[in-house]
This record gives C-alpha cells, sequence and structure tokens, in this order.
C-alpha cells in the first residue's frame, strides 16, 4: 500500500514508449521547462540503487520535468540519444541534450541537477 501511495505522489514520470518520450519532451519545449533524464535498466543494480535518490532530488526541483526511461522497454530512444550504459542521466531543454551524466555519482548528479536547473531559468 505504501508503495502505491509513493508512486501516486512521485515527480517522476516513466515514459514507457517512443511516444510517450516524444510527448513529453514536445511539452516540456513548449512551456520551455528543462528536463532532467535518467536511464536505467532493471538487471543493472548501479541503476536500480539510484531510483530513489532520482525521486528525492525531483521532489526538490520543481520547476524541472524528471523522466525514468528503461532502456530495455524503450530501445528505440536509448539507441537515438546514444545511451550505452546505465545509469546516464540526461539534461534536456528544448528538445535538445545539453549534458550527460554516466555512473551512479549522488553528489555529481546533484550538483549537475542544481546547476542545470538555475541556468534553465536564467533565460
Amino acid at each position: 500500500m505504501e508503495d502505491q501511495e509513493q508512486q501516486k505522489n512521485s515527480r517522476v514520470v516513466k515514459v514507457d514508449s517512443a511516444e510517450s518520450w516524444n510527448f513529453y519532451v514536445s511539452q516540456a519545449k513548449n512551456q520551455a521547462c528543462p528536463i532532467v533524464a535518467h536511464f536505467t535498466a532493471s538487471w543493472c543494480i548501479p541503476s536500480v540503487f539510484m531510483n530513489s535518490f532520482f525521486e528525492d532530488i525531483a521532489s526538490s526541483y520543481k520547476d524541472a520535468l524528471f523522466l525514468i526511461v528503461d532502456v530495455d522497454e524503450v530501445k528505440e530512444v536509448a539507441r537515438r540519444l546514444e545511451v550505452k550504459a546505465m545509469p546516464t542521466f540526461m539534461f534536456l531543454k528544448d528538445g535538445n541534450t545539453m549534458d550527460k551524466l554516466v555512473g551512479a555519482n549522488p553528489d555529481e548528479i546533484k550538483k549537475r541537477v542544481d546547476g542545470f536547473v538555475q541556468s534553465s531559468h536564467l533565460v
């Protein structure tokens, strides 16, 4: 029950198809909203480890869209964005990749998210 409650309150949106990826990127672009995307895989322990951290960080930044993409479920998007290792974190603005971070490094991810979200609102 608690897990369902947590999912309802989550600020992280699960992308389940290339169509939904395109929809969210398009919506964010129209609203000048930065995107932080976590590319993950259920079999990758460091990726799974980062899921709760990603949820926590998403709750701190209300002005950004946080997406989670399972590379095995949405292969087309992972291939198009050249995601080759998990976890990979991508930072997108106006539909373009502005930054990319590979690996489970919570401190560096927090630093990059903070800088990215701050700089996105300066324009």
